[in-house]
């Protein structure tokens, strides 16, 4: 149906219909016709809210104001922090804790998914996530992987077949030597003695000890990031400074990663060629090297958790889509959630709204990616120069939910 604004008329008939290919309703007909629909797939707010509960505080503000649409409520996650609570309310899977450690070795609790078809999902940011450190402790030269092998190595003793590891969010930068090691394959120096944990202590290794035990369970690597493991665009270089190296740490890690590569091509049996520029090893500080080396491969972490909470046949039934995450920037465009989502959606002629801590990226970048708009919780409080950031950090459910309010009085009919 169209309804008058000014001397424009603009159609609100729901975009399913549509596209279900029925004709325009009659005045009477859309009268009948039930709210829109509406879904909800936000990413976590790194460092305040998680994935559901990003979700959870958008679709009460939406209800305050629309209580008759049906909101689809569908979090998400690229592999990162979050990537567990998300497949966990989509998968038949039970959760089994497990104890590990840290980047700094220090005992924390982790978790694995187990489903009955025998895959087991993991989370690498449990066990090397920088949230796990404070600012002070963020040395990517000693923080180690050690723990989510352990993890890795839990999952394969409660039986699964396949492993499907999350990366994302890390403090690590030892190209998985410490899983390696928790696994079996121990790093050596030229005397034959076991090397220390941490990506800088790689720049002695000179040899491998062990064998991988993984009782032929496959490894799967969940991540959208596509940079190699070495160089300009690598694991070092591009995401060391976000864990706390400075240019001389980058070029002392980047060199440790070649060497050990190198080890890793030699040594270690059905690990392919070069490893080093393979996409995807430099994830999660080289943990995708890792996986790649033990024979395992890659996969779109957001293409797989879109498929476990059935995306795709949900986007088929939307009028508006509702996304975000806590920075909405350059890389939100390079393989993350809201730009998968964004796309989709765009490809289905759906439009698709952002709501984000705060919003770097230009309108034109935004567009062409799919998004409509985007809405910004540094702005909704008043800006940078009115404490915006600090309120946003403190209260990002609260504004969250009055965002939701008002694109619930701004879309909805």
């Amino acid at each position: 149906m169209a309804v008058a604004e000014g001397s424009t008329q603009v159609d609100v008939t729901p975009l399913w219909f549509h596209r279900a290919g029925a004709s325009r309703p009659s005045a009477v007909c859309a009268a009948t016709l039930l709210g829109m629909r509406v879904l909800l797939c936000p990413d976590k707010f790194a460092g305040t809210l998680s994935a559901p509960d990003v979700a959870a505080a958008v679709a009460d503000g939406w209800r305050s104001v629309a209580d008759g649409d049906e909101l689809l409520v569908r979090p998400l996650a690229d592999g990162g922090p979050g990537f567990l609570d998300v497949l966990a309310r989509a998968l038949e899977a039970r959760r089994v804790p497990v104890s590990t450690v840290d980047p700094l070795g220090r005992p924390t609790a982790g978790e694995i998914l187990l489903t009955p078809a025998g895959t087991g999902y993991v989370e690498s940011a449990q066990a090397c996530g920088l949230h796990l450190l404070t600012p002070t402790e963020r040395d990517p030269r000693r923080t180690t992987s050690y723990g989510l092998g352990l993890l890795v190595a839990a999952a394969i003793e409660c039986g699964a077949q396949e492993v499907v590891i999350g990366l994302g969010g890390s403090a690590t930068n030892d190209a998985g030597a410490g899983m390696l090691a928790a696994l079996g394959v121990t790093p050596l120096d030229s005397v034959g003695t076991a090397l220390p944990l941490g990506g800088a202590a790689l720049t002695a290794v000179a040899a491998l000890d062990g064998a991988p035990r993984l009782r032929a369970a496959r490894l799967v690597a969940a991540t959208d990031v596509d940079n190699p493991l070495l160089g300009l665009y690598g694991a070092s270089s591009v995401f060391g400074p976000q864990k706390g190296a400075d240019r001389a740490d980058v070029l002392l890690l980047d060199a440790a990663l070649e060497r050990f590569a190198a080890v890793l091509q030699r040594d270690l049996p059905g690990c392919p060629d070069s490893l080093g520029t393979r996409p995807g090893g430099g994830a999660a500080g080289g943990l995708g090297a890792a996986i790649l080396a033990l024979g395992g491969r890659c996969e779109s972490g957001i293409g797989l958790v879109t498929r476990a909470v059935g995306l795709d046949a949900a986007l088929e039934t939307v009028d508006l889509v509702i996304t975000g995450e806590g920075s909405f920037d350059h890389q939100s465009l390079r393989g993350k959630v809201v730009a998968g989502v964004a796309g989709a959606a765009r490809d289905r002629g759906v439009p698709c709204v952002v709501v984000a801590g705060r919003v770097d990226t230009g309108r034109r970048e935004a567009a062409a990616a799919g998004v409509t708009e985007a809405h910004s919780l540094v702005e909704h409080y008043g800006g940078e120069e009115h404490g915006g950031t600090e309120a946003a950090m403190g209260r990002p459910a609260e504004g969250l939910r009055a965002l939701a309010a008002r694109l619930a009085g701004q879309w909805s009919r």
